[in-house]
C-alpha cells in the first residue's frame, strides 16, 4: 500500500485480517490465479499482505513478488510461506515498499492491485506515480489488473452508515479470543471523494475480559471513468471493465465491484 493503513501502529490488525469472514470468504482469489496462470508469470501483486491472493498463486506454479508497506502484514505473510512446501517457498518472494516509488529491477508480465488498496492514494499526484511505477516493471504487452470499490451513489449518501453496523458474523482466533467486529462511517466529503472509516473490533478474552481495539482510516474512491482516464494518461489501454470476479461486465450488477484488466501500450 502507498500508507501500511495503520498496520504497523495496530497489530491486531494484521493479527486478526485473515480470520475476518468477509476476508477469508471474498470470491477474488480464483480469478487472480486464474489470471497469473494465464500470463505464465512472473507477476507482481501490489498490497499482497497476508499473502490471502500471493500464496494460493505460487501453490499454482507461477513466480509472484509482493509487495507492501506494511511490516506487520509482510511479517504474517512470511510465517506462512514458512509453513508451505520448498517448491511453494522458492516461487513468492517479497518485500516491503511504497506502491507510489519502488524500483524492483526486473519486469513482469502481470501486475495486480487487489481489494482496492490503490484508494489508499489521496491524490491525483500518487495515483499517477503508482501506474508510472507499475508502467515501468511491466513487460512489452503486460498487463495489470486494478480492483476498486464501484461508488454506487444511494450507498455513499446513504446516513445509515454513520451509525456502528454489524454485519459480519464474529471469527474465534487460535487462542480463544471471540471477535465481532462493526464498522460505521466518522465523516465524508463529496467534494474529494474520501471517507473516514473507523473498524472496531469487540474482543472477548476465554476468561471473559472484553477489549475494544479500534482502527481508523481514509479512503479515497474513483468512479469509472475517472479511473479510465487515470490509466490512459499511464499509457495502458483498457481491455475489459467487469463488475464481479466472475468476469461478468460492469453494469450487469448492482453495486458490483469495479475490476479493470488493462494491457501496457
Amino acid at each position: 500500500m502507498g500508507s501500511s493503513g495503520g498496520y504497523d501502529d495496530l497489530p491486531f490488525v494484521a493479527e486478526f485480517y485473515d480470520f475476518v469472514v468477509p476476508y477469508r470468504e471474498r470470491g477474488d482469489v480464483n480469478f487472480f490465479v486464474e489470471a497469473a496462470r494465464s500470463s505464465g508469470g512472473p507477476v507482481l501483486e501490489i498490497g499482497c499482505g497476508t499473502g490471502r491472493i500471493l500464496i494460493p498463486t505460487a501453490r499454482a506454479g507461477i513466480e509472484i513478488l509482493g509487495l507492501d508497506a506494511s511490516a506487520a502484514m509482510l511479517a504474517v505473510c512470511r510465517e506462512k510461506l514458512g509453513h508451505e512446501p520448498r517448491e511453494v517457498q522458492v516461487r513468492a518472494s517479497l518485500t516491503e515498499g511504497d506502491m507510489r516509488k519502488f524500483d524492483l529491477g526486473r519486469e513482469f508480465r502481470l501486475v495486480t492491485i487487489p481489494f482496492r488498496p490503490f484508494q489508499h492514494l489521496m491524490t491525483v499526484e500518487d495515483q499517477l506515480a503508482c501506474l508510472a511505477s507499475v508502467h515501468r516493471h511491466l513487460g512489452p504487452g503486460g498487463k495489470l489488473i486494478l480492483d476498486l470499490f464501484n461508488p454506487a451513489f444511494p450507498h455513499l449518501a446513504d446516513e445509515k452508515f454513520f451509525e456502528e453496523l454489524n454485519r459480519e458474523p464474529p471469527f474465534t482466533m487460535p487462542d480463544g479470543r471471540k471477535v465481532l467486529r462493526r464498522h460505521h462511517v466518522l465523516a465524508r466529503d463529496f467534494f474529494h471523494q474520501t471517507q473516514d472509516v473507523e473498524l472496531i473490533y469487540r474482543v472477548t478474552y476465554p476468561d471473559g475480559r472484553e477489549e475494544r481495539l479500534v482502527q481508523r482510516f481514509t479512503m479515497r474512491y474513483l468512479f469509472r471513468f475517472e479511473a479510465e482516464h487515470l490509466l490512459a494518461r499511464s499509457g495502458f489501454e483498457v481491455e475489459n471493465v467487469y463488475a464481479d470476479f466472475d468476469q461478468s461486465p460492469y453494469g450487469s450488477k448492482h453495486p458490483g465491484d469495479l475490476v479493470f484488466v488493462a494491457r501496457k501500450r
